[in-house]
C-alpha cells in the first residue's frame, strides 16, 4: 500500500525550510512569493486555453450548517426580507479550517518566529498583518490551471481519508492527462473528498484526510508551481511525520512563499476536464480585498 512507504523524518522535513527556501529570490520586500512566477507572458499564453468558452466554479457553497468537518460555520443572517420591503444579508465567517473554500495568505503560518521572506511574526498584529496580507494578491492570480485527478489514475471514485499522495502519483496523473506542470502554473490536486463525504457522511478531517505527502514538496519547488489547491488542505492527515503539523502548509507557505487554496470543489471540474478531453484551462482566483487579512474566501473560475 502507498501508506506503507517510508516517511520522511522530522529532521528531513525541517531541512526543507533551507533547501526549498525562496527567501530573497523575488526581492527583499517581496509580498507575492511564487505568484511572481505568473508573468504577463504566462497569462497571455494561458489565455490560449480558452477555446470552448465553458466555465466551471471550483468553490463550495459557504458552509452555514455545523458538521464534524465544519465546527465554525458561516453566519448568514437576513437584514431585509419581504417584511422590510427589500432583500438584505449579513454574513460573518472565519475562512480558515476544513469547510470554507479559501486562499491562505503568506502571513498565515509561522516558523521560528518568522514569516515568508524573513518577515517577523510581530508583523501580524491585532490590527491585521502589516506584511503579506491577502490584499496583496487581489489582481495577480490568473494563469494556466492544471488539474491532477488522483482518484482517476488510481481507478477509484475517491481516495480514502488519510491516503497520502506521492510525487509519482502526480507524475502518473500528468502522463495520463497528457500535460506537464510548469513554472507559473496553478496546480489543483483532486482527492475526491466531497464524493467520499456524499457517500459516507461528514467526518473530522483533523483526524484523517487525504492529501499530499511531504515528499511532494521538492517536486512542487522544482516545477515552479505558482499556487497550489486541493479539495482538502493539500496536506495528508495524519502527516506520517512525528511532531510536524501540516508540513505542506509549513514549508510551502513559510519557506517557498506558495499560496494554498483549501477546500476547493473539484468534482465538477474533473467531469468538465474529462468531457473537454483536457486537464488544462485558464484559471482566475479573485480574493476579497481584505486589508491585512490572513485569508479570504474565493470562487475560482476555470475557463475552457
Amino acid at each position: 500500500m502507498a501508506s506503507d512507504r517510508p516517511a520522511l523524518s522530522r529532521e528531513q522535513v525541517l531541512e526543507l525550510h533551507k533547501t526549498l527556501s525562496n527567501w530573497g529570490r523575488f526581492g527583499e520586500k517581496d509580498q507575492l512569493g511564487t505568484l511572481n512566477l505568473i508573468t504577463p507572458q504566462k497569462r497571455v499564453a494561458a489565455a490560449a486555453q480558452v477555446r470552448s468558452g465553458r466555465t466551471v466554479s471550483c468553490a463550495r457553497p459557504l458552509p452555514t450548517e455545523p458538521a464534524a468537518d465544519n465546527q465554525n460555520p458561516v453566519v448568514h443572517l437576513m437584514t431585509g426580507t419581504m417584511t422590510e420591503g427589500y432583500g438584505g444579508d449579513y454574513i460573518a465567517l472565519a475562512p480558515h479550517g476544513f469547510a470554507t473554500t479559501h486562499i491562505d495568505a503568506l502571513c498565515h503560518i509561522f516558523y521560528e518566529d518568522k514569516l515568508y521572506n524573513g518577515y517577523s511574526t510581530k508583523r501580524v498584529t491585532a490590527h491585521g498583518a502589516l506584511d503579506l496580507g491577502i490584499h496583496e494578491v487581489k489582481e495577480v492570480i490568473v494563469s494556466r490551471g492544471i488539474l491532477l485527478d488522483i482518484p482517476r489514475v488510481r481507478g477509484v471514485d475517491f481516495l480514502e481519508a488519510g491516503d497520502p499522495i506521492f510525487p509519482d502519483d502526480l507524475e502518473r496523473a500528468e502522463s495520463e492527462a497528457d500535460v506537464r506542470v510548469e513554472s507559473g502554473d496553478i496546480l489543483l490536486v483532486r482527492t475526491g473528498r466531497w464524493t467520499l463525504r456524499d457517500a459516507r457522511g461528514p467526518w473530522n478531517p483533523m483526524e484523517r484526510l487525504a492529501g499530499m505527502d511531504a515528499s511532494c514538496l521538492p517536486w512542487l519547488h522544482e516545477r515552479g508551481v505558482a499556487a497550489l489547491g486541493s479539495d482538502g488542505v493539500s496536506d495528508v492527515i495524519p502527516t506520517r511525520i512525528e511532531n510536524v503539523l501540516l508540513p505542506i502548509h509549513q514549508i510551502a507557505i513559510v519557506a517557498m512563499g506558495l499560496h494554498l487554496l483549501d477546500n476547493l470543489e473539484l468534482d465538477p471540474l474533473a467531469r468538465a476536464c474529462a468531457q473537454e478531453g483536457r486537464y488544462e484551462f485558464l484559471l482566475t482566483i479573485a480574493p476579497l480585498v481584505l486589508l491585512r487579512g490572513t485569508a479570504s474566501p474565493i470562487n475560482p473560475i476555470a475557463l475552457f
